[in-house]
């Protein structure tokens, strides 16, 4: 047996000893120094997508349209005027031959039936009232999902510098096991260097998954943040995304806090009754939007009875004649009438109209039952997963990641001290380092939800004194809400 050197024992418990710090030393150096004015904050990140979302814009066109027309259809028709030559003979087309011929002028004037024009106009003004609610509920829907992309792509980040700390420690395994190994000192075997390397070759593996991920998130992500609408490079606040790189987008490295806008209802572990829940809703800005589609319809009931009333025409008409053959002056003549229609035959047409009419208001009221079933069966799933979650999150600190780390500590102690097995080593840090993703999944996984959970709740917000769609209590903590568009 070849008995190893004092230089041998010497660079093995170096090594063991240095690998036993770095385990459980982290350095406060190990976040990234960025450029603030390179860093894709949280808020920021909201922000820049609530104000250059094309959408929106789009939305308030559609509305000022609609707005146009309720001016627009409140008028009468134009009046129609007709110019002609009446009973002209034909055998010597002699103006004077004859006295019925006659040069006419004549105007008509149709009034629509009952209050038809009013209520269609009311009917249009009540519609276009429903857009700005719409954008309210746009912006709070683009509030989550660039958040959660923003939240997706931190965790992806987070995950490759931890990865990245780890890598260093099973290099330095590697080492420490190759140079026990070489000087055959304990009971290092070859398949260890070789397992130790396998595991290096699987955390480059795990980089290049997490790589693929964080590409896909900074696409998506880029996409919201893109602004070429050229009306408005004249804000400040549009231009945020010029700031950002569409590719390798630097996040901050700090978690945020998402604020819950009902923390009260939330956190208790009681459930009320669907009943108690619906006012909690009742002013969310999709359910405001729909209730002014059912008011919309309401007035396309009185528009349907108006078809029951007669449309009334007012015509006038005045014929000049000239003097007969004989020189003698004839008088001119003037006419006026009045025309209407009798709504008679009303059971194929009227009655049927009106059925009409009341059917897309009873839909409407339909499409807000199931909008509010659907906003409370996701806050009860938002909340039952924060609070399972919540539940996973403290065990985790309290147990779970202490126990880990005391095993590998213990595995460690016990190799360098010739009393345990390299493997277990191994074992021991892969499994701290799957623990510490999963802690990091977890806190955003709750952030998330939060996120989701305040969306719900947008409609008992008051955002008449919240600037720029955010409502931010500190660096950490931030609530967000539905901007004013």
């Amino acid at each position: 047996m070849i008995k190893p050197n004092d230089n041998s024992k010497l660079a093995l418990k170096f090594g063991a000893g240095l690998l036993a710090i770095s385990v459980f030393y982290v350095s406060a150096a190990q976040s990234i120094a960025l450029n603030n004015s390179e860093v894709l904050t949280f808020e920021k990140a909201i922000k820049a997508a609530q104000k250059n979302d094309p959408w929106l814009t789009g939305n308030l066109h559609k509305q000022r349209a609609i707005e146009s027309m309720s001016h627009a259809v409140n008028t009468l028709p134009d009046p129609k005027v007709s110019i002609s030559l009446a009973n002209l003979p034909v055998n010597g087309f002699d103006f004077g031959q004859e006295g019925m011929t006659q040069a006419k002028v004549g105007i008509s004037q149709m009034f629509p039936r009952g209050d038809s024009l009013g209520i269609k106009s009311q009917q249009l003004k009540i519609q276009s009232e429903a857009f700005p609610y719409q954008r309210k509920d746009r912006e709070s829907k683009v509030a989550v999902t660039v958040g959660s992309l923003w939240l997706d792509a931190y965790r992806v980040q987070q995950s490759i510098a931890l990865i990245e700390k780890n890598r260093s420690l099973f290099l330095q395994l590697v080492d420490v096991a190759e140079v026990s190994y070489s000087s055959a000192l304990g009971k290092t075997r070859q398949q260890d260097i070789v397992r130790a390397q396998l595991e290096l070759t699987r955390l480059e593996d795990r980089l290049s998954l997490l790589a693929q991920q964080k590409n896909r998130y900074e696409g998506v992500l880029s996409q919201w943040l893109t602004s070429l609408s050229s009306e408005n490079n004249s804000s400040d606040e549009a231009i945020l995304a010029a700031d950002f790189s569409l590719y390798n987008i630097k996040l901050s490295q700090k978690l945020p806090e998402v604020e819950l806008l009902n923390n009260d209802l939330v956190a208790k572990n009681t459930w009320l009754k669907p009943t108690a829940l619906v006012q909690y809703f009742a002013n969310h800005p999709s359910v405001l939007a729909v209730d002014k589609q059912i008011n919309a319809t309401k007035t396309g009931i009185n528009l349907a009875q108006q078809k029951y009333k007669p449309e009334w025409g007012v015509n006038a008409s005045y014929g000049y004649r000239s003097d007969d053959a004989m020189g003698r002056s004839r008088a001119d003549l003037f006419s006026v009438g009045v025309t209407f229609d009798v709504p008679l035959f009303t059971e194929n047409r009227q009655d049927n109209e009106l059925k009409s009419a009341i059917s897309e208001t009873e839909a409407a009221k339909t499409d807000k039952v199931l909008l509010l079933r659907e906003l409370l069966g996701a806050y009860s799933s938002a909340k039952g997963r924060l609070l399972r979650l919540k539940e996973r999150q403290n065990l985790y600190s309290t147990r779970l990641l202490p126990q880990i780390h005391d095993q590998a500590e213990a595995s460690l102690s016990a190799y360098t001290n010739d009393d345990g097995d390299f493997s277990e080593v191994v074992r021991s840090r892969i499994a701290v380092l799957n623990t510490e993703i999963d802690e990091l999944t977890l806190n955003v996984e709750e952030q998330k939800i939060r996120l989701e959970l305040n969306y719900l709740f947008i409609g008992s917000l008051n955002t008449a004194n919240t600037p720029n769609n955010m409502n931010i209590n500190n660096s950490s903590r931030t609530a967000v809400v539905s901007g004013n568009k």
